[in-house]
C-alpha cells in the first residue's frame, strides 16, 4: 500500500469512528427500534443497557454522540451526564426524549433526532433542557468532594501546548477528578441497590424482596399495552408509585399521566370532575371545563381509591371503558379519546361487587373491567427484608433539605419489631419524625424512633 492509499484508509477509517454512536438504555425495545433506524441511516450503533456498560463502551471506541435514555438502572442520570461532560467535552449528548446536554454540536443531529422522532413517535424539541438533571452535581475535585451546579459549564479538557506542564497537570487533574465521581457514583448505586439484578429495578420502587421483584417482573410485561390495570394493596403501599412506573414504561409516556382521587371529590361533583361540563350543566357551573378523563387524551388516566366511586356513576363509567366515548355534563354530543386506564384500590372490589343487598356497593361488570390485569403490591410487613433499602431510600431524600442522618443499629432494629399498618408511608413519617427529634445530631437513635397509637390511613 502506497503512501496516498496509507492516507485515505486512515481517513476512511477516521469517518467510521466519527460515525458511532453510543445508546445507554435499561429499555431492550427502544434500543432495537433506534438501532434499526441508525443503521439505516448508516450509524454503527453500540448498545448499553446502563451507564456503567456505557463508559466501557466510550473507552472501548471514538463515539461522536451518545444517547442516554431518562432513566439508567445503575447510576443518576443528571450525575452521569456531568462526568461525561467532563471526560468527553468534543461529544454530543442527548436524551432519548430529544433534549441536549452540551457537548460539541455533531454535524449530523438531524440524522440522530430523526431516528429518536421513529424510535419514540413523537416530535422531539433539540432544544430541550436536561430534564433529570438535578441542581447541584457532586464532584470529586483534587480529592475534596465539591457541589457544582448541574447547568455550570465545564472547563474543556485542554491539550498541553507549547510545553505548559502546569496546562498539562490542570488537565489530567481534572480527568481524574471525573474519574473518581463516576467511582462514587456507580459505588454508592451498586451499595444503594445490592442484590437486585440491574435489568429489573424500577426507579419508582424500592426493594429487593422476591414479592417486589415479582411486582417488578409483572409492570414490564403489562407496562407496554393498552390493557386497564386494577392495582390492589393496602393504604400507604405505594400504588400510585405502581401506576408512574406503569406509565413511563408505556408509549404513552410523552402523553398526560392524570390522577383523580375518588375518595378526595364530592359525590355531587365527581362526575363533572371526571367526564366535565357545559357552561350551565349546573349551579356554580359558570364556564365549560375539560374532565379529568379528557385531559388525559392519549395518555394515561389514574383513578385512585376506585372503590369509592358512587354506583350511579360506576355505570357511565363502565360505558365509557366499554366504547372510549364520554359526553360531557349537560352536553348531548359524545366525543371519543383515546386513554389507558389504571384504578387503584384498598377495599376488596371482588367482595364488594359479589355481595348481596345494601353491601353490595360495587358493578360486578366494572370489576372484571378493571381487573383484566391485577396487581398486588405487598404490605411492608411482608417484605421487612427491604427495611433497611427503604429506611436509606427515605433519609438520603431528606438529606436534601437537612444535613443528611442516619440509623443507628437500635432504632433500625426497633423499626424490625412494628407492625407497619401504616406501610411505606407510615415509615416515611417516622423517619421524619425521628429525624427532627435528632437535633443537630447525626444519628437518629432509639429514643427518636416514636409510633403513634392509631396510624392514619
Amino acid at each position: 500500500m502506497n503512501g496516498t492509499q496509507a492516507m485515505l484508509a486512515e481517513g476512511v477509517s477516521e469517518v467510521a469512528a466519527l460515525r458511532t454512536v453510543v445508546l445507554a438504555s435499561a429499555d431492550a425495545g427502544l434500543r432495537q427500534r433506534l438501532r434499526t433506524s441508525l443503521t439505516g441511516l448508516r450509524w454503527q450503533v453500540r448498545e448499553a443497557s446502563g451507564g456503567a456498560e456505557a463508559m466501557a463502551q466510550l473507552e472501548d471506541a471514538r463515539s461522536e454522540a451518545l444517547l442516554v435514555d431518562s432513566w439508567l438502572p445503575d447510576l443518576e442520570v443528571g450525575e452521569f451526564a456531568t462526568v461525561i461532560r467532563m471526560l468527553y467535552p468534543s461529544m454530543e449528548l442527548l436524551r432519548v426524549d430529544g433534549g441536549v446536554d452540551g457537548g460539541a454540536r455533531s454535524p449530523r443531529r438531524n440524522e440522530l433526532l430523526h431516528a429518536l422522532r421513529e424510535a419514540q413517535g413523537a416530535t422531539l424539541n433539540d432544544t430541550a433542557a436536561w430534564a433529570a438533571a438535578p441542581e447541584t452535581v457532586p464532584v470529586v475535585e483534587s480529592g475534596v468532594r465539591v457541589v457544582r451546579a448541574a447547568g455550570q459549564a465545564t472547563p474543556p479538557i485542554r491539550k498541553a501546548a507549547d510545553g505548559g506542564e502546569l496546562r498539562k497537570r490542570e488537565d489530567d487533574a481534572r480527568l481524574d477528578s471525573a474519574r473518581q465521581a463516576l467511582s462514587v457514583l456507580m459505588g454508592r448505586s451498586e451499595s444503594a441497590k445490592s442484590g437486585v439484578p440491574r435489568e429489573s429495578m424500577l426507579p419508582e420502587l424500592v426493594g429487593a424482596s422476591e414479592s417486589m421483584r415479582e411486582l417488578t417482573r409483572l409492570i414490564r410485561l403489562v407496562a407496554p399495552r393498552s390493557t386497564t390495570v386494577l392495582i390492589e394493596g393496602e393504604t400507604g403501599t405505594g400504588k400510585e408509585m405502581v401506576a408512574r412506573a406503569l406509565h413511563r414504561l408505556s408509549d404513552r409516556a410523552n402523553k398526560p399521566f392524570t390522577v383523580l382521587n375518588c375518595a378526595a371529590i364530592p359525590e355531587a361533583l365527581l362526575e363533572a370532575e371526571l367526564f366535565g361540563h357545559t357552561r350551565g350543566a349546573f349551579t356554580g357551573a359558570v364556564q365549560s371545563r375539560t374532565g379529568r378523563i379528557e385531559a388525559a387524551h392519549g395518555g394515561t388516566l389514574f383513578l385512585d381509591e376506585i372503590g369509592e366511586m358512587p354506583l350511579a356513576l360506576q355505570a357511565k363509567m363502565l360505558r365509557f371503558l366499554e366504547c372510549g366515548e364520554l359526553q360531557r355534563v349537560g352536553d348531548n354530543e359524545t366525543m371519543r379519546v383515546d386513554v389507558r386506564v389504571i384504578a387503584a384500590t384498598h377495599q376488596p372490589l371482588e367482595k364488594l361487587a359479589t355481595s348481596v343487598g345494601a353491601e353490595r356497593t360495587f358493578r360486578l361488570d366494572l370489576y372484571h373491567r378493571l381487573a383484566v390485569f391485577p396487581v398486588e403490591v405487598p404490605a411492608l410487613r411482608e417484605r421487612l427484608e427491604d427495611l433497611s433499602l427503604l429506611a436509606e431510600h427515605f433519609l438520603e431524600q431528606m438529606g436534601q433539605e437537612m444535613p443528611r442522618k442516619r440509623l443507628t443499629a437500635e432504632a433500625m432494629a426497633k423499626l424490625h419489631e412494628h407492625h407497619w399498618p401504616g406501610n411505606v408511608r407510615e415509615l416515611m413519617h417516622v423517619l421524619e419524625r425521628g429525624a427532627i427529634l435528632a437535633g443537630d445530631r447525626m444519628e437518629i437513635g432509639l429514643e427518636e424512633i416514636r409510633f403513634r397509637r392509631v396510624t392514619q390511613g
